[in-house]
């Protein structure tokens, strides 16, 4: 049995360039993974066979089920896994938990099945299932370019806690993909917001992120609900809160472990689901 944890990610930053030719979208962005895992387990066997305790994940729609498909057929393995998921990331929530889910398979089946796959390889393999996935085989602080599969790892973001809920609010059909059709030329950028954050890790000098989302001009027309919970959180007394991804989860940064905590005990008492943690270094 081989264990392997999948983190999430927050976007520091998430600058939309321009609309690209391909139909997808250029994007400048700094990624941070926090300690809010999913964990996969992996057993050989003589087929593929999943199994996990969350009701509304469906393996054959997952990226698990397509990363392990794609191994087997880029290596011409014939192996098989019994892969057990044990979700902590919430569904559909721009924590980009399906993502990181996949690159926690290619790098599991990597090691489980003896294949010898280098990181540039398992580079390939992973901007091919979707752009997110490439950064969680770095993990910790990135520069994301591109659609978000080029990757440049960039010095540690200040360690901080990070206070999370997940509003309850109804499900998008292909949420990502409408989100980045409702952006305007107005909400564009120029990557200057990175590029600033960028600069001020690599000085090392103490600072105050800047944090930027451009998805927040359209995620809080889309999911209505969104005003309401960030405005229970400013309540209970949190400050800079800001869109995970394309949403729905919000979050905040604290640099106080008692503030961290009085903060969650608070959310908690309003009964949202709520998470308490911190951010994760890059994967050794």
């Amino acid at each position: 049995m081989l264990t392997v944890l999948a983190p999430a990610k927050v976007n520091l930053t998430l600058e939309v360039l321009a609309k690209r030719p391909d139909g997808f979208h250029e994007i400048r962005s700094v990624a941070q993974t926090i300690n809010l895992c999913d964990t996969l387990h992996f057993k050989t066997s003589d087929n593929i066979e999943f199994r996990g305790a969350e009701p509304k994940w469906v393996p054959g729609e997952s990226l698990i089920s397509k990363a392990i498909d794609l191994l087997q057929k880029v290596v011409g393995c014939s192996k098989g896994v019994v892969v057990t998921l044990d979700k902590r990331i919430p569904l559909v929530s721009g924590l980009s938990g399906d993502s990181s889910d996949a690159a926690a398979t290619l790098r599991g089946l990597n090691q489980l099945w003896e294949l010898g796959l280098s990181q540039k390889e398992l580079l390939g393999l992973a901007t091919q299932l979707g752009s997110d996935v490439p950064f969680f085989l770095y993990g910790g602080t990135a520069l994301l370019e591109g659609r978000g599969e080029v990757v440049t790892p960039l010095p540690s973001f200040p360690y901080m806690w990070v206070v999370l809920i997940m509003p309850q609010v109804p499900r998008l059909p292909e949420k990502t993909k409408q989100l980045y059709g409702s952006l305007k030329a107005r909400h564009f950028t120029d990557g200057e917001i990175t590029q600033r954050l960028v600069e001020k890790l690599k000085a090392g000098v103490e600072f105050t992120p800047l944090m930027f989302n451009t998805f927040e001009n359209v995620a809080f027309t889309h999911f209505s609900k969104l005003n309401v919970y960030r405005s229970h959180m400013v309540k209970v007394g949190a400050t800079d809160i800001h869109l995970a991804g394309s949403g729905a989860a919000l979050f905040t940064l604290v640099g106080d472990k008692k503030r961290a905590d009085d903060l969650y005990l608070r959310l908690k008492q309003q009964k949202m689901e709520c998470y308490l943690t911190d951010t994760l270094a890059a994967i050794d």
